[in-house]
């Protein structure tokens, strides 16, 4: 009898460590996907790459008056710009932040010689998997290689954008579709096929507009209503978005809705943020490296 009751004790201590390390590892998934507040919690939750693609998605000529966010993401048509080619890179810079943010990466501890962001390279924190095909996937090239390499470096890579072929094996191929494909599985997008006068192409229209009208508020409320001059006073996620629209040159798309003056606003103060020292900013406050890093590659290139 003892026995049992001394098992029955040992499972009750098991199931008890078990619901704290789910709580635990809700609380850093929470804190690592920028969680404000408990009535926010019903929000689907997504990486800095799906939103820059969501934000990335061509709309319908719109009139230019129209200046209703509802109307215009209702016409969203599913598709990238053809001539935006900053967004691929912008969204391999957005792979390196969620690595960072979820504390599977870092940037070199700076040594008594302090080195520039773009001189110090991107080592592993935590090898563990992520849960996101292409994020695990980046990690493992990480991983793979030898010596390390810096941030810019490593978007070129990502990207494709180089002329050693041994190095084109670190090219993250159909990221779009991929990253296109899980906003389908959240159920933001839907799958469809559209002529373009000479050929079809597949696209991904918006079907949840909520989640883009929530996400396109946020980045304008950062910038008007909510601004705090001081970019170590702002969510890490919603700056990181900031630089990641900014470098991918979809970050006019989310001032679109505004009436003139409020759009002017914002864009001068997107524009300040934008044109801060990297290195300076990112000597102030931890865990905004990568961040400050992304836009300096950026910035150089």
């Amino acid at each position: 009898m003892t026995t049992l009751i001394h098992r029955g004790k040992r499972v009750e201590v098991g199931r008890h460590a078990d619901k704290q390390l789910e709580a635990e590892e809700h609380a850093v998934v929470s804190q690592t996907l920028g969680e404000e507040d408990p009535g926010d919690s019903k929000d689907i939750r997504l990486t800095l790459m799906e939103e820059i693609l969501l934000l990335g998605l061509k709309d319908k000529e719109a009139s230019d008056n129209v200046q209703n966010l509802d109307l215009v993401c209702d016409q969203q048509k599913g598709y990238t710009s053809f001539w935006n080619d900053c967004i691929s890179s912008g969204l391999r810079g957005g792979i390196l932040i969620e690595l960072a943010m979820r504390g599977r990466v870092q940037l070199e501890p700076q040594s008594m010689r302090k080195k520039h962001l773009l001189d110090r390279k991107v080592v592993i924190k935590s090898d563990a998997p992520t849960g996101d095909v292409l994020l695990d996937e980046t990690l493992r090239h990480l991983k793979a290689t030898e010596p390390a390499e810096t941030v810019q470096t490593w978007i070129e890579l990502l990207t494709g954008e180089t002329w050693n072929p041994f190095k084109l094996q670190y090219q993250l191929r159909n990221v779009r579709e991929r990253i296109a494909k899980n906003l389908v599985e959240k159920g933001i997008l839907t799958t469809e096929k559209q002529n373009f006068l000479l050929f079809d192409m597949t696209t991904h229209p918006v079907t949840n507009t909520t989640e883009k009208q929530r996400l396109v508020k946020r980045l304008q409320e950062s910038l008007l209503d909510r601004w705090v001059n001081d970019p170590h006073r702002m969510d890490r996620r919603t700056l990181a978005l900031l630089v990641l629209a900014h470098a991918s040159d979809v970050l006019e798309n989310v001032f679109a809705s505004l009436v003139d003056e409020k759009y002017d606003v914002a864009m001068n103060r997107s524009k300040d943020l934008m044109d801060r020292d990297p290195e300076g900013e990112a000597a102030k406050a931890a865990g905004t490296e990568m961040i400050w890093a992304v836009l300096a590659a950026f910035n150089k290139s």
